[in-house]
């Protein structure tokens, strides 16, 4: 039947039982199938790691800025690395660098989540944040 109607006889799932054939055209069966593929393919969300770096004696306006642009990747979608390091002497005060991370924390809140709470790694603290899954609309 395949070859009078000038089509190609195609194996569509070949894990039934019995077997499920379709005649069809295989050149345009292989297109459609790789144009879905592609269209998968350029909605899926592609997320980066971006990290900010904080000192433990970092000053007001450049925490700001700092803050602002970890801001402005979680609200792209990204994941947002911070991290401090310590200094010389700053290491002894390691307080500090626990309070200003926890200061990013309080500030980024409404929009992001500790993936990665802050903690000790070697001469530094590390944590990450993860955007705040959007709010469904249905609530009441």
């Amino acid at each position: 039947m395949a070859q009078r109607a000038g089509l190609d006889l195609v194996e569509v799932a070949p894990s039934a039982n019995p077997s499920v054939c379709r005649i069809m055209d295989y050149g345009k069966y292989k297109y459609d199938m790789d144009k879905k593929v592609k269209q998968q393919k350029k909605h899926q969300a592609a997320t980066k790691v971006k990290e900010i770096k904080f000192h433990s004696n970092v000053d007001v306006h450049d925490y700001d800025t700092k803050v602002r642009h970890a801001r402005e990747f979680l609200e792209s979608g990204h994941r947002v690395k911070c991290s401090l390091y310590f200094r010389g002497r700053e290491g002894a005060h390691q307080e500090l660098g626990f309070d200003v991370m926890n200061r990013v924390l309080e500030d980024c809140k409404d929009i992001g989540q500790p993936e990665q709470p802050p903690r000790k790694m070697g001469r530094s603290i590390l944590m990450l944040l993860t955007p705040r899954p959007p709010e469904s609309k249905n609530k009441s």
